[in-house]
């Protein structure tokens, strides 16, 4: 089976932003394929063709892609969305539990763009999305191994960008600010937590999830991936919200103290 119209692959898809953007490329005019580790088989619904993916595994990654190019013919665009979070102080996370984050939000994102470039090259044309976050330009204490993750991505994309263009092929990114989805509840916790730091990762969660609960709707951000995958003339960041442009405005113009201090203030943390 082969299609004329663009195709676009979702990883992550199955709630929260990676379901927002698979509904609305399939609204937009792509034939659209949403994949979940917790699909079996395959599957369509609401538009959406679904499959079993898991972004860890070298060999599902081939498999799902494999399964695309055979029923499609062709990849136009991939929009890397699957990812985890994590909480706590660096110093409660084992280096085994920043890996595992490592391994879904950056190795994933590697993965999966490695397994389409080929046939993007070969068709002269093609666009990978990378979801990003406004924690891959600022930080954000309590989170360090999430905001790392994100801070690689935006690296790894911005380079892979000047790679690629003259194939026909762009990368790009797309930067959430707090949206309201269920994300949080399945970061990765502190394997070995600390009670010094007990207090303040108390506060510090509390400050992500309120971030969270007012903030964008899934769509707003599907909105700027669509954007992202048609503009004709594509930007290498798309803020995906008035709230992350205006996070991401006042990176570049506010003094670094006064940054640096308005972060500390936000999360309740003592000192300078």
């Amino acid at each position: 089976m082969t299609t004329t119209g663009p195709v676009a692959l979702v990883t992550g898809a199955s709630s929260g932003i990676g379901k927002a953007a698979a509904l609305a490329l399939a609204a937009a005019g792509f034939e659209t394929v949403g994949t979940s580790r917790k699909t079996s088989g395959v599957g369509r619904r609401d538009g959406v063709t679904f499959l079993a993916l898991d972004v860890t595994s070298d060999a599902s990654v081939t498999a799902a892609v494999g399964e695309v190019i055979d029923r499609f013919g062709r990849i136009d665009v991939l929009v890397n969305n699957a990812g985890i979070g994590s909480s706590g102080a660096d110093e409660e996370n084992s280096v085994a539990q920043a890996q595992r984050v490592f391994d879904i939000n950056v190795f994933g994102v590697m993965r999966m763009t490695k397994a389409v470039l080929p046939h993007m090259r070969a068709q002269g044309s093609g666009r990978v999305i990378n979801i990003s976050s406004i924690l891959g330009f600022i930080p954000q204490p309590y989170m360090a191994a999430y905001a790392a993750s994100k801070h690689a991505i935006e690296g790894y994309t911005e380079s892979l960008d000047h790679e690629i263009r003259e194939h026909g092929v762009r990368a790009l990114l797309v930067q959430p600010a707090g949206t309201n989805t269920s994300f949080e509840a399945n970061a990765v916790e502190p394997d070995m937590p600390l009670q010094i730091y007990a207090e303040q990762r108390r506060i510090a969660d509390q400050v992500a999830a309120a971030f969270n609960e007012d903030g964008d709707d899934p769509a707003t951000v599907a909105k700027a991936i669509v954007a992202a995958a048609t503009d004709s003339k594509p930007k290498l960041r798309y803020g995906a919200s008035r709230n992350a442009r205006r996070i991401s405005a006042a990176r570049r113009i506010i003094p670094a103290r006064a940054f640096d201090g308005q972060i500390r203030k936000i999360n309740k943390l003592a000192g300078r």
